[in-house]
């Protein structure tokens, strides 16, 4: 028999509680989690578990209920649990910040901490925008970006992100007006090359920045492409006199087989956002970091500030669990991790090939991705993988896994199972 204390909670949640991307009321039943460890997901309801393919967004690449990063939250709790971060300073937020500038590409050397990733980009335009007119370039505020991308969902991100069947399609009209150029193909091509040379620089004067995901377009459609083409961007905006911004929300902190994703093509950003990752999945943190050209510029400006302070700034907790993430990353030789989940995606999902209406298997890192020639049946894709025993969350054409890194080779292989079941169902 049903929970009654359970089916209360979806009834009160389908009632009040607008979930990301759903409407309101909601329409279908959010599975309820109790608890969580490791990598599995305890259902409210008879203690079912499911295996977290997911990674909660991308976020908890440690896996749930950690005892060092348990620790670190309960440390700081003791210590304070928040303080604002105007006129005043702590360990914690300091600390990561020196992490962060110690591990990211030479040249990032200062650290301004967000909310969230989709915050860190919009404080990353803020950035580029205030360097040009605090240099006495003001007409350089436009951005480019290459289509297929996506880099959240407040206003500016949503300018950035692919205007065409994307999903902040809707406020097309009332978005600043950016520059797009073509996606990019996933293996190398001197035209396509070619063609973001010459559209940099056709716009070059009225640009601020060129913003791109680094190696692997996340939520616009989880395609990869050649790292080949970043050295293309550094070098024509380094001719240009144009920023270049990389959005490793969800690529940094290995997820791709590198710490960062930059690091495939060895070339630093003038800016670059982190997030997810970032705290273990454990609480809301991001952040953007710059070179000293970009904070140099601002300093210079009429407004020598950075106009920009949310009230939970460098928030101690998320910090201190931050650091302790980061730590516990770099202790353990997480790249032979991420390559053996590499090695059992490419294994696992390869029978999905055959599997009718797939027409592309891509693995890159801690990353597998199933793409169909159809629009994904969620609720009947979410039932099979249900029943496999696994927690995936298929959007679009796309069943994709971006599983924790802690995720053992039978659950590796379990999470494979279970994506190409739900290709074929879907």
């Amino acid at each position: 028999m049903p929970d009654p204390r359970v089916q209360e909670l979806v009834e009160l949640d389908r009632r009040h509680v607008w979930h990301p991307y759903g409407p309101m009321p909601g329409r279908t039943e959010p599975l309820v989690v109790e608890s969580a460890s490791g990598v599995r997901l305890r259902l409210a309801d008879g203690g079912e578990e499911l295996v977290d393919g997911m990674s909660s967004w991308w976020s908890a690449i440690h896996g749930y209920n950690h005892p060092v990063l348990n620790d670190a939250v309960r440390g700081q709790l003791d210590r304070m649990s928040h303080v604002m971060f105007g006129g005043l300073t702590h360990e914690p937020a300091v600390r990561l910040a020196k992490r962060l500038v110690d591990i990211s590409p030479e040249g990032l050397e200062h650290v301004f901490l967000a909310d969230s990733g989709s915050v860190s980009v919009e404080v990353a335009i803020k950035m580029c925008l205030q360097h040009w007119r605090s240099v006495g370039r003001p007409a350089k505020q436009r951005l480019l970006t290459w289509r297929g991308g996506y880099h959240g969902d407040t206003w500016q991100p949503m300018s950035v992100c692919d205007p065409d069947g994307g999903m902040h399609e809707l406020w097309s009209g009332a978005l600043p007006k950016q520059v797009f150029a073509d996606a990019p193909p996933a293996q190398y091509e001197e035209s396509y090359a070619d063609h973001l040379r010459e559209v940099i620089t056709r716009h070059a004067d009225e640009l601020a920045a060129v913003i791109v995901e680094p190696v692997v377009q996340g939520a616009g459609g989880m395609r990869f492409h050649s790292p080949a083409y970043l050295r293309v961007l550094r070098e024509v905006c380094d001719e240009q006199d144009v920023l270049l911004v990389f959005d490793e929300i969800a690529t940094g902190f290995g997820r791709t087989g590198t710490l960062f994703a930059a690091e495939h093509a060895g070339v630093t950003p003038d800016v670059m956002c982190v997030g997810k990752a970032l705290t273990g999945g454990y609480m809301t943190m991001a952040a953007t970091l710059c070179t000293a050209r970009v904070a140099d510029g601002i300093s210079r400006g009429e407004v020598p500030v950075l106009a920009h302070g949310p009230t939970f700034m460098g928030n101690p907790l998320a910090a201190a669990v931050s650091c302790a993430s980061i730590d516990l990353l770099l202790a353990q030789d997480w790249q032979t991790e991420v390559k053996r989940i590499e090695s059992g995606l490419r294994e696992g999902l390869a029978a999905a090939s055959d599997v009718p209406g797939v027409v592309d298997v891509r693995v890159l890192g801690a990353i597998g991705v199933i793409q169909l020639d159809h629009q994904v049946d969620g609720a009947a894709a979410t039932d099979v993988l249900r029943r496999e025993g696994v927690w995936l969350r298929p959007f679009r054409d796309l069943i994709y896994t971006m599983p924790p890194y802690i995720t053992g080779d039978e659950d590796v292989a379990r999470i494979c199972r279970a994506a190409a079941a739900a290709a074929a169902a879907g």
